[in-house]
C-alpha cells in the first residue's frame, strides 16, 4: 500500500476522459460528457467486486461515515460503541452526528473484542462500528450476531481494509453499511474519496440523497427539478477524483496480491524469533495484507525495537501507542473536548455539575496491554527483491542486537 505506488497510464487515461469534456461535477450535463460517468461507473465496479447491491462513492472515509450514521438513524444522544484503536474519524464522525463515541476493549485480532461488548451496553446503545484496521478483519461474525441478539444497527469502518475479506465475504458486506476510504495513503486511491456500500435500498436511497443536499436525484438532466426528500449535506466527489479510483480499482487484485507476497517475506524473517507473536487473523486467507503487526513479550521491548528497525532502513514501522492519531491513550482534544463550536454530547451534562461523558475518566487496560506490545510494518507495493533483502536483513540484525544485548551473548 498505498496505491498510488502503481499509477500510471491508465489513471492519466481516465482522468484525460474528464478533461476533455470539462465536466467535473458528477451529476448532469449529459449532453456534453460524452459518456463519461466516473462516478457511477466507480459504483458499479465496487458493486460488482463486492457482490453488494448498492454503493455510493463520496468525497471521502470520513464522509463515508457520516453518511452511513445518518441514513441509519443515529443522532442526538444515541451511543455508538467504537474501539480504541483507530483512525480519529470514527469517533469524528459520531460526534458530528450529535451521537455519542463509546469505547471497548479491543483483543489480539487489533479489533473490538466481542466478549467485552456487553461490558458497554446500555438502554442508550443504538449501532456499533466495529474498525477492520490495518487491513484485516475484526471477528466480524461474533460482532454481527451481537448486533443481532441487542437490536443494534452494525457499521462496518472498512476504510483500511478493501479487498480483504472474511471467509470469501468481503468486509463492509456485513453489516447494514458498510464505509471505505480511498484516500492518498489507503489500498486504492481517488486522491481523496470514500464510498458507503449497503444491500439495503431503502439505505441507500436514503444515503444518495444525505450526500447531496437532499436531492432524490429523480428530475433528471435538470437538477432543479429534484425533489428533496430530506436535509442533508455535501459530501460529493467529483469526476476527477473519481476517473482516478476507477483506474485504481481496477489494480486491486494486484495491488492485493503484491501486499500479501511482500507480507509474507517480511513475516517469514520474524517467525524465527522466539520473542514475536503475530496479531490473531480470524481468516488468515483474508487479509489484504497492508500490514503486517506483531507483539513483543513487553512496552520497553516494543518501543526499542520499533525505532531502531525504522533506523536499519525498515521503513514505514509504526509503534501506535505512542502515536497521535490511531490510538485512545494521545487523543487529548477528546478527552478535554476541544472543538470548534460546541456538541451535543457538551450540552448534555449542563446543569448537572458534570459532564455527560467524561473521556478523561475512560479506562482500557487491556487493550492498553495489547498496544504497548504491538508494532506494525506498512507494506510497500513498489520494493524490488533488492529492497525485501535489505529489510530481512534489517530484521536479523536488530533482533539479534537486542538478544545479544539483554542476554549477553
Amino acid at each position: 500500500m498505498p496505491g498510488f505506488e502503481l499509477f500510471g497510464d491508465r489513471e492519466r487515461k481516465e482522468v484525460m476522459d474528464v478533461l476533455e469534456t470539462g465536466v467535473l461535477f458528477r451529476y448532469g450535463f449529459d449532453n456534453v460528457r460524452k459518456g463519461n460517468w466516473k462516478a457511477e461507473t466507480f459504483e458499479r465496479r465496487l458493486c460488482e467486486i463486492t457482490g453488494i447491491k448498492h454503493a455510493h462513492l463520496c468525497s471521502s472515509g470520513t464522509a463515508a461515515l457520516s453518511i452511513a450514521l445518518a441514513s441509519c438513524g443515529i443522532g442526538a444522544g444515541d451511543e455508538v460503541i467504537v474501539p480504541p484503536f483507530t483512525f480519529v474519524a470514527t469517533f469524528e464522525a459520531v460526534l458530528n452526528a450529535g451521537a455519542v463515541p463509546v469505547f471497548s476493549e479491543i483483543d489480539e485480532t487489533l479489533c473490538l473484542d466481542p466478549g467485552r461488548l456487553k461490558d458497554v451496553l446500555t438502554d442508550k446503545t443504538r449501532a456499533i462500528i466495529p474498525v477492520h484496521m490495518c487491513g484485516a478483519m475484526a471477528d466480524i461474525p461474533a460482532i454481527k450476531k451481537f448486533c443481532r441478539d441487542h437490536g443494534l444497527i452494525l457499521i462496518e469502518d472498512a476504510c483500511q481494509s478493501l479487498g480483504a475479506s472474511f471467509n470469501g465475504r468481503y468486509l463492509g458486506t456485513f453489516g447494514d453499511m458498510g464505509c471505505f476510504s480511498f484516500d492518498a495513503v489507503k489500498t486504492i486511491t481517488c486522491g481523496e474519496g470514500g464510498a458507503v456500500i449497503t444491500d439495503s435500498t431503502s439505505l441507500y436511497n436514503r444515503a444518495d440523497q444525505y450526500a447531496d443536499h437532499g436531492h432524490d436525484h429523480l428530475g433528471g438532466a435538470d437538477r432543479g427539478a429534484d425533489d428533496h426528500p430530506i436535509i442533508g449535506a455535501n459530501y460529493r466527489i467529483s469526476e476527477l477524483n473519481a476517473a482516478v479510483g476507477v483506474a485504481q480499482l481496477s489494480r486491486l487484485q494486484e495491488i492485493i496480491d503484491i501486499q500479501r507476497r511482500n507480507k509474507e517475506r517480511l513475516k517469514s524473517a520474524l517467525a524465527q524469533f522466539k520473542e514475536v507473536d503475530f496479531r490473531r487473523l480470524p481468516d488468515p486467507r483474508g487479509d489484504s495484507a497492508t500490514f503486517l503487526s506483531f507483539f513483543l513479550p513487553d512496552g520497553s521491548m516494543a518501543r526499542h525495537i520499533a525505532p531502531e528497525l525504522a533506523k536499519q532502513g525498515v521503513d514505514g514501522c509504526f509503534y501506535w501507542y505512542d502515536n497521535n492519531w490511531h490510538y485512545f491513550r494521545k487523543w487529548h482534544h477528546l478527552k478535554t473536548m476541544k472543538t470548534a463550536a460546541a456538541l451535543p454530547i457538551q450540552k448534555m451534562g449542563e446543569g448537572s455539575g458534570s459532564p455527560a461523558y467524561d473521556y478523561s475518566t475512560v479506562s482500557l487496560p487491556i487493550s492498553d496491554s495489547i498496544m504497548e506490545r504491538t508494532v506494525s510494518i506498512q507494506i510497500k507495493l513498489s520494493w524490488t527483491e533488492d529492497d525485501i533483502k535489505k529489510r530481512v536483513e534489517a530484521i536479523n540484525r536488530v533482533f539479534g542486537l537486542f538478544n545479544k544485548q539483554t542476554t549477553g551473548r
